[in-house]
């Protein structure tokens, strides 16, 4: 009863194996249909019976085929007369396809002469060698990972429509093969906790091979560790049935025992192989939002997502996903019951909007990197990447009852990570969306109020008495509003602010929107249509503020940057605001702070087309682009006193904030960074886009302080496509000069080095001073980074004279401190020392605290090099504590470092491995490898003064993994390093 065909693993279109060697390498496919390549073109391989051929020929993999083989391999037992003759002409064919050194005669039969990884097939055995050595090894995620290539490789089955009897024997060979690497997979599957997503493929797996017994045990496993023991139990009893009647026989007894040990609820079977041991939890987590004090019906709803919470206390992991249409109630019924279930989760609830109906929603690494913080994981521990955070967030919560409450899921993709993976947990998630490729889940479909529900919540919002005198009134309000809950709340705040209005009153205003309404229940039309309800009943004033503070896109907005888009004062602004928080139309974020639910936001962009001429909708955002830039150029005035950005920077009708010191200005810049950045990406109207390159230009900071700086660079890339768009050189250089800084930051030099050299030329065309100086300072910094030291004094003292040309005496001092790094890479310590010391004079004469620390940097590099290790010291020192004041934590690492270095060369060892593993720390996801493979290297060498050889040989040998992948400078004085010192 078994077949050979049966469901398929989900593969990409095929392409021919890649291996190394000439664009022109022939390659060759078989698990699929038949086919050969000449680099990348598909070589035609002629008739079925040419096919048979060349396929016969490379499953011998190298070895001869004789003749008579070959006849068998076509025709069996009943070969036609001419059959030699045949076979030596389709050789002969494809000896011209494939070329003489190729296919081969010799001993009287042919051979295919071709390196191993140019066929598919061998390319797929050697893979899954690979896995059976990581899976022996403990390694499951990478033999999974490799397994998953292994399956990949097949384009359908195995030599399509190839004919002959040795074709179909290899063909039902290469199935079973095929097979048995499913079995390894979702065997790999279980074993690392990925049961509840092998059920669906295991379930047709054993519908299309229901003979094989190995497929239902396997799915007995994921059944019962996905809380579905009678499921589990109940395939063992499908499966006996049909071995007895097909067969005669029992099952094997591997699956008698597995019957058993799920009879006895067995707890090491309900545990992956591979389950992380329980984490200590220093932190309870209560980040559950207040419930509403007027929350009414959904009984029924309550009831069983309450009932399902509950069943997080036995053996499984309850997932419970709540959808709807927007406004629906989704957030208000799933944070009710997560406060009523809370005593079934003594240990925490943690919750997150991931705004999954906007244009950006929440990256899963970020609300990862959140939630371990709440369980008390330190910063440091925290990894980089989704799938070690998503791995350690599970271990966390291992042994632990916690609540997760993931409101305004965009799909099931962002969530899955976000997922607890043991017993005693639970997740309760809501959108837009249903999510009914979310395994394991119980999905709740949250439809509109009934209408004595919707009467009840409305009654309960504007007053029994109001209501009571008009029940039919309040009746056809309720429907009015499709008994959506977002709709009759807001229609019923309106009428409860308007104490002159009777039900009636709004029900006769309602009236003329039924039809509508009728039409757009279903979807977000309807919550567009309820939308309207609130909107009508604005004042003309308050209807303007609603459209027009729509149209920014940050995740906020403050009050001083909505009177600057609204062209009010900030008092008349503030007025407005608090008037559309008691409609519900804008949230109150926190004090002098205003966002829109995301669909309030979509509802009021339309409301602004509608209502708004173009010009106005362009004034407003020109006005809050005005606005930043004037309050972000006084903050860089004052961390940057006498900088020249103030006379070139592009003209501001409307003026922006001051601030009396340095720390209330970089409080605004880190405060606002979100929605500073928002406002760039948006500007690309007429005349907004050199505006929003300064603005970039004036908020550097933002990308050497580590949280903002990747935000930083996407602005900086679509500045630089919108100004090339519009032919602005001046734009696109300055553009290009924000986006080297970010990628200096980030240490990708080559990058930045391409994006100088351009903005310099830009610049000289237009005769721009700002890049003409920056770019060659930024050209120095680059070169010198690179060990290419006369080319990088030559651009720096070209900074140099452009800066002073300009007059712009900060940039001189960042180029006489870059330069004295480059005398001091050269050997020129004297010269270092005075350059670096001449930068920092000009620094503290014009009080620049940040940029002086900077100075006080180079200076402390020359000083470690002329010996005056406690003169470098009290430099790198003042230069920490003002780069950690400052917020800059590049810097911050960078100057831990310099002074690991100094401690290492005045032979204190162990103080240098403290502070350099501290470096380390500070610079996680920020900087780039290649400094971190600076600080490992310094780290190898402490370690190594130390008496830990074996730590040192570890560091040196990532930083040599680092160099040599970026093909640094550095890369043979690590190779020294690494060569074990001999006896003497």
């Amino acid at each position: 009863m078994d077949r050979d065909s049966g469901p398929r693993v989900r593969v990409p279109e095929q392409r021919a194996p890649e291996k190394p060697g000439t664009a022109d390498a022939l390659r060759f496919t078989v698990l699929g249909p038949v086919r050969a390549w000449r680099g990348s073109e598909l070589l035609s391989s002629g008739s079925p019976q040419q096919r048979a051929l060349l396929a016969a020929l490379l499953l011998r993999e190298g070895r001869t085929a004789t003749a008579g083989e070959l006849i068998d391999a076509f025709w069996g037992e009943d070969p036609p007369s001419q059959a030699l003759a045949t076979i030596r002409t389709y050789a002969s064919r494809l000896r011209k396809i494939l070329g003489q050194d190729t296919l081969v005669s010799e001993s009287g039969g042919y051979a295919i002469r071709t390196d191993r990884g140019a066929l598919d097939l061998t390319l797929a055995q050697d893979l899954s060698a690979e896995a059976e050595k990581a899976r022996a090894a403990g390694d499951r995620c990478q033999a999974r990972t490799l397994i998953n290539k292994v399956l990949g490789l097949w384009d359908g089955e195995a030599l399509a429509s190839v004919p002959g009897p040795y074709a179909d024997n290899q063909r039902t060979r290469l199935e079973e093969w095929r097979l048995q690497l499913t079995e390894t997979r979702l065997d790999l599957d279980l074993e690392v906790g990925c049961h509840a997503e092998a059920v669906s493929e295991l379930t047709a797996l054993t519908a299309a091979h229901p003979l094989r017994e190995r497929l239902r045990e396997l799915l007995m496993v994921a059944l019962y560790r996905s809380g579905r023991q009678a499921e589990a139990l109940a395939v063992y009893a499908d499966t006996r049935r049909l071995l007895a009647e097909e067969l005669g026989v029992d099952p094997r007894p591997e699956l008698a025992q597995l019957q058993q040990r799920i009879l006895r609820a067995d707890e090491e079977l309900a545990r992956p192989a591979d389950e992380p041991a329980p984490a200590p939890a220093p932190l309870k987590p209560a980040q559950l939002p207040a419930t509403v004090p007027d929350f009414t019906g959904r009984s029924a709803f309550v009831a069983e997502l309450g009932s399902r919470l509950a069943t997080a206390e036995g053996s499984v992991m309850a997932v419970s996903a709540v959808a709807g249409i927007g406004g629906v109630g989704k957030t208000t019924l799933a944070v009710h019951v997560a406060h009523q279930a809370r005593r079934h989760f003594p240990d925490g609830q943690l919750y997150v909007d991931l705004q999954g109906a906007g244009a950006r929603a929440a990256e899963p690494e970020t609300v990862l990197g959140s939630f371990l913080r709440a369980l008390g994981t330190a910063d440091s521990a925290i990894p980089d990447t989704l799938d070690e955070r998503a791995a350690l967030y599970r271990s966390t919560l291992d042994g632990r009852r916690i609540l997760i409450l993931l409101d305004n899921a965009h799909d099931a993709a962002q969530i899955r990570p976000l997922l607890p993976g043991t017993p005693g947990c639970a997740a309760l998630v809501t959108s837009r969306v249903r999510m009914v490729d979310l395994a394991g889940a119980h999905l709740v479909d949250l439809d509109v109020m009934s209408p004595e529900e919707a009467l009840q919540l409305f009654t309960r919002i504007v007053g029994d008495e109001r209501v009571g005198a008009e029940r039919e009134a309040a009746l056809d309000v309720v429907a009015a509003c499709g008994f959506l809950p977002l709709a009759i709340r807001i229609a019923a705040s309106r009428l409860a602010a308007r104490r002159t209005w009777t039900v009636s009153v709004l029900a006769a205003k309602l009236a003329d929107e039924r039809r509508r309404l009728d039409e757009l229940q279903a979807g977000d039309l309807a919550v567009k249509a309820t939308f309207e309800l609130g909107y009508g009943q604005l004042e003309p004033a308050q209807a303007r503020a609603f459209r027009l503070l729509g149209l920014a896109d940050g995740p906020d907005i403050s009050l001083a940057a909505a009177a600057a888009l609204l062209n009010l004062d900030p008092h008349a602004a503030e007025d407005l605001l608090e008037a559309l928080v008691d409609t519900s139309l804008v949230e109150s974020a926190a004090p002098g702070r205003y966002r829109y639910h995301d669909l309030v936001r979509l509802y009021a962009r339309a409301c602004a087309e509608r209502d708004e001429e173009p010009e106005e909708r362009e004034s407003a955002l020109s006005r809050l682009l005005d606005f930043y830039l004037a309050t972000a150029a006084g903050v860089y005035a004052l961390e940057r006193p006498g900088d020249r950005l103030a006379d070139h920077r592009e003209p501001t009708q409307y003026s922006g904030l001051t601030f009396a010191d340095r720390h209330s200005a970089q409080d605004w810049l880190y405060t606002e960074a979100n929605s500073l950045l928002a406002c760039v990406r948006q500007s690309s109207g007429p005349g907004a886009v050199r505006r929003a390159v300064d603005l970039l230009w004036a908020t550097k900071d933002l990308a050497e302080s580590g949280a903002n700086s990747k935000q930083y660079e996407a602005a900086a890339i679509t500045m630089r496509d919108l100004a090339r768009s519009s032919d602005d050189a001046r734009a696109e250089g300055r553009a290009l000069i924000t986006l080297t800084n970010a990628r200096l930051v980030a240490g990708r030099f080559d990058q930045a080095e391409r994006d100088a050299q351009r903005a310099m030329r830009l610049a000289r065309a237009v005769d721009d001073p700002l890049p003409s100086c920056w770019a060659p300072n930024d050209l120095g910094i680059i070169a010198l980074y690179q060990n290419r030291h006369a080319e990088g004094e030559a651009y720096l003292e070209q900074a140099i004279a452009n800066f002073r040309a300009d007059g712009n005496r900060p940039g001189e001092a960042s180029a006489l401190c870059n330069l004295s790094r480059i005398h001091l890479a050269m050997g020129n310590t004297t010269s270092a020392v005075a350059l670096a010391q001449q930068g920092i004079d000009i620094y503290d004469e014009l009080g620049h605290a940040l940029r002086g620390a900077n100075g006080r940097y180079a200076l402390g590099l020359a000083l470690t090099q002329s010996g005056r290790f406690a003169d470098a010291t009290e430099q790198l020192h003042d230069a920490l504590a003002v780069f950690r004041d400052s917020r800059q934590r590049l810097w911050e690492g960078m100057a831990t470092f310099r002074l690991a270095e100094v401690d290492l060369a005045a032979g204190l060892p162990a103080q240098a491995a403290t502070k350099s593993e501290q470096a380390l720390a500070i610079l996680r996801g920020i900087g780039g490898e290649w400094r971190r493979g600076n600080v490992l290297t310094v780290l190898g060498r402490a370690l190594s003064e130390i008496g830990q050889p074996g730590r040192a040989q570890v560091c040196w040998r990532e930083a040599l993994e680092i160099y040599e992948t970026l093909g640094s400078a550095e890369i043979e004085a690590v190779r020294k390093l690494l060569v074990p010192t001999l006896p003497g």
